[in-house]
């Protein structure tokens, strides 16, 4: 298969997100949007204006928000419910579970700014305990798209899915990827890079940084897989047997380390073929500070991503 490549210039998913929804919207008279006074952070402003008896503004309420969502998908409709990611879901955790994933209500939520994108507005706004939240819940399916093409892909396939469906998107402008192979499913990880001396798997914005930390690798010799796993729930377990059959695995997330991506790959790996791995993401607790900031503290770069695979090949031996 060809690598994936970065194109040049930096995009944000969520313009990607609501281009989609209305194209979806104007030929689907079902789908309606509902927010929690974040027209603008969701840019949902178009959507507004295209559409207005079809956008609810239930204000700062979260859990009537999801509510809301949840009626209207019992009444035959489509809702797409955004709003910051650590509100969306922190404030509304039990409406989720009960309301939406429980009773597999047919409702797409978008936890948007998702991960630190807030990150000068200190630990209230950062949202890295989301996925953990999410992903044990049953009948729920989680996916974190790694630029604007996916993100799209993930909002049509979203809507063709009967069932509830959460999906990350980030605010932070991103590269877009020029994959060989532009397909979407949901539960199948992408392969952009081939390679049997380490395997790094990552999802959202942690994804381009992947495939540079696999560029400064080749020229050292080392052959780095890079596996997209966009959906988290559920799981690709045979892309990340594959990975493991590599002898090392390396996890990159823009989350705690403890409950997301990393988590479900090492409860895979732990269980049915072990080898040595890390777990790259957030410790916990937060300090206030800029998105480049955050990233370089904790080692969520490219240099630092290529660090964890050269640690964990020269522990291995290799």
């Amino acid at each position: 298969m060809s690598e994936a490549k970065t194109v040049e210039g930096l995009f944000d998913c969520r313009e990607a997100y609501v281009a989609t929804l209305e194209a979806l919207a104007a030929e689907d008279a079902r789908i309606v949007a509902v927010v929690n006074d974040s027209v603008g952070s969701s840019k949902l402003g178009k959507f507004r204006t295209a559409f207005p008896d079809r956008l609810i503004n239930v204000g700062i309420a979260e859990q009537a928000m999801v509510g809301v969502g949840a009626g209207l998908a019992n009444g035959g409709k489509i809702p797409f419910v955004s709003g910051a990611s650590c509100f969306l879901t922190g404030r509304a955790l039990e409406q989720i579970k009960a309301d939406v994933a429980y009773s597999q209500a047919n409702v797409k939520m978008c936890g948007i700014s998702s991960g630190i994108a807030y990150g000068e507005l200190g630990p209230t706004h950062h949202s890295i305990e989301d996925l953990a939240w999410l992903r044990p819940m049953a009948n729920l399916t989680v996916i974190v798209p790694s630029d604007p093409w996916e993100t799209s892909e993930a909002i049509k396939a979203a809507a063709a899915f009967d069932g509830p469906v959460f999906i990350r998107i980030s605010r932070m402008p991103v590269p877009a990827l020029r994959r060989a192979d532009e397909t979407f499913t949901i539960g199948k990880a992408e392969v952009l890079r081939e390679g049997g001396d380490v395997a790094i798997i990552a999802n959202g914005i942690m994804v381009h940084r992947a495939l540079d930390a696999a560029e400064a690798l080749v020229t050292e010799g080392v052959q780095a897989r890079v596996i997209n796993m966009a959906t988290l729930t559920p799981l690709d377990e045979q892309a990340i047997l594959d990975a493991a059959a590599t002898g090392a695995v390396v996890t990159v997330e823009e989350h705690s380390v403890k409950g997301g991506l990393g988590g479900a790959v090492a409860e895979v790996i732990a269980t049915q073929a072990p080898c040595p791995m890390r777990i790259l993401g957030f410790p916990g607790f937060l300090p206030t500070g800029s998105v480049e900031f955050l990233l370089e503290r904790y080692g969520l770069t490219a240099d630092g991503i290529a660090d964890a695979a050269r640690d964990l090949l020269a522990k291995r031996g290799a």
